[in-house]
């Protein structure tokens, strides 16, 4: 016999739900004055940790999409910067080995490496999704949503960032969506997957 579930398990789904239970009226089915009141707190309570949780969730969401900015604009000083450095005349590995840039540049092992996966939420379905190449060709981006049960394939991202841009799977409701991605050379896959990514697509 299958399961019927009686309380949205989505919590912003929940708490719309809880408005619409609460207008039983008293007296009616059993329901008292006292488990209106009580239901009322709750319901409040519930509600204001949920748009609590919203608020740090988008917070940190943006916190992290500007650390990974901040990073890309310092590699891209650094890096040049570094490999100028070892190309001047007076260079050599020990200088190298004292400040640091000694194998900066040199070829990353790909073999045991995961991407710096980040995913931003731009509305409509769109996703921009930035990585970390590391002498990759690219990355292979997969996609679980919350009724998936396998990955997908979303693309082969030679470049970062990359868009996703399928919409929603309900016109006008938001979704969540995970997604991973590894390195690929030369058409195959390398290295580890990244950790899991979920992003709160919103309309």
């Amino acid at each position: 016999m299958k399961k019927v579930r009686l309380l949205p398990q989505n919590d912003r789904d929940l708490v719309n739900w809880s408005k619409r239970f609460a207008t039983i009226p008293a007296g009616c089915y059993g329901v008292t004055e006292a488990d209106l009141a009580l239901l009322q707190t709750v319901a409040n309570d519930f509600s204001d940790k949920v748009t609590t949780a919203d608020i740090a969730k988008n917070a940190s969401k943006q916190a992290t999409a500007e650390k990974q900015e901040c990073r890309r604009v310092f590699e891209g000083v650094i890096r040049p910067l570094a490999r100028r450095i070892k190309c001047h005349p007076d260079y050599s590995k020990g200088v190298g080995f004292q400040f640091g840039i000694e194998g900066l540049t040199s070829s990353y092992d790909l073999s045991n490496a995961a991407p710096d996966l980040s995913a931003i939420d731009k509305t409509g379905g769109t996703v921009e999704l930035r990585f970390t190449r590391h002498g990759s060709d690219g990355v292979d981006i997969y996609l679980q949503r919350e009724q998936d049960v396998e990955w997908q394939l979303v693309g082969r991202a030679m470049t970062s960032p990359y868009q996703d841009i399928r919409p929603l799977l309900i016109s006008g409701k938001s979704e969540i969506r995970r997604y991973t991605a590894v390195y690929m050379q030369k058409n195959q896959d390398i290295g580890r997957y990244s950790n899991d990514v979920a992003v709160l697509c919103t309309p």
